[in-house]
């Protein structure tokens, strides 16, 4: 799964990046170097300019809470646990059908984290988790598939400002070799050249799975990192820095 990523990117790159058209980011997210669910985050989208605009769709930046809620929800509470949508159900499953089939996203993450259980134990008895970052060789950005609902909130009135909630969900797969001994699912990635079919609310369904494709062999680094992260309140960029080497030894997988 995908439970917890870091993003510090600014939006005026994320804008660069992703080619945005049109931002409707209304206030600037601080870098997150530990992003939980649901928290807010950057998220790209391919919307028409409003709801009467005959116009194609374009590319927007905006911001989403983490953790999906469907247009047919009852309780938004429901988005606590709809973090993730596993790629090889994801058209079939009802809470995520409809917006693989328009509304997909891409959420721009430095890296993300997971969790390593290893041979010693807590005061409970648990097994000791050490967690890992992941992120690409290169230090650039990764672009994790995502999907995106708009809920109506039926308690507020029609001029509210808060009466439609923006929520996303990231899609994973089995995790590749080399990543799998850390754990066995992983964060779908989009390569930049599947960028745009990938968000074209149009593109054929029966298109979609073939525009993703698993992180390919050795394109990501997993190190560990500080415990400090498993606490959502820490939040800094020490908790990227690399464990030192003699600790990381002590820790990484065989």
């Amino acid at each position: 799964m995908c439970g917890r990523y870091a993003s510090s990117r600014r939006p005026e790159d994320l804008i660069e990046e992703f080619e945005v058209v049109e931002s409707r980011v209304d206030k600037v997210l601080e870098p997150d170097y530990n992003v939980a669910p649901t928290k807010e985050v950057y998220a790209v989208v391919q919307r028409p300019a409003s709801r009467e605009s005959d116009e194609p769709a374009v590319r927007q930046l905006r911001v989403l809470r983490w953790g999906l809620v469907p247009s047919w929800a009852k309780d938004p509470s429901i988005g606590n646990r709809m973090i993730n949508a596993r790629m090889e159900t994801v058209a079939e499953k009802p809470a995520y059908k409809r917006a693989f089939a328009k509304r997909r996203c891409l959420l721009p993450a430095d890296g993300y984290f997971e969790w390593y259980p290893t041979s010693e134990q807590t005061l409970s008895g648990k097994p000791r988790k050490q967690p890992f970052f992941i992120r690409p060789h290169d230090h650039g950005t990764l672009a994790m598939a995502g999907l995106y609902e708009i809920w109506r909130d039926p308690t507020r009135d029609d001029g509210d400002p808060e009466r439609f909630r923006w929520t996303c969900t990231v899609i994973t797969t089995e995790a590749e070799d080399s990543l799998g001994r850390i754990h066995d699912r992983m964060p779908m990635m989009v390569e930049a050249d599947r960028w745009s079919a990938w968000l074209d609310p149009e593109a054929p369904q029966d298109a979609l799975p073939g525009l993703l494709v698993p992180a390919a062999p050795g394109g990501l680094e997993a190190y560990p990192v500080s415990t400090l992260v498993s606490n959502v309140r820490n939040n800094g960029p020490e908790l990227l820095e690399p464990l030192p080497l003699d600790e990381a030894l002590e820790v990484l997988p065989q």
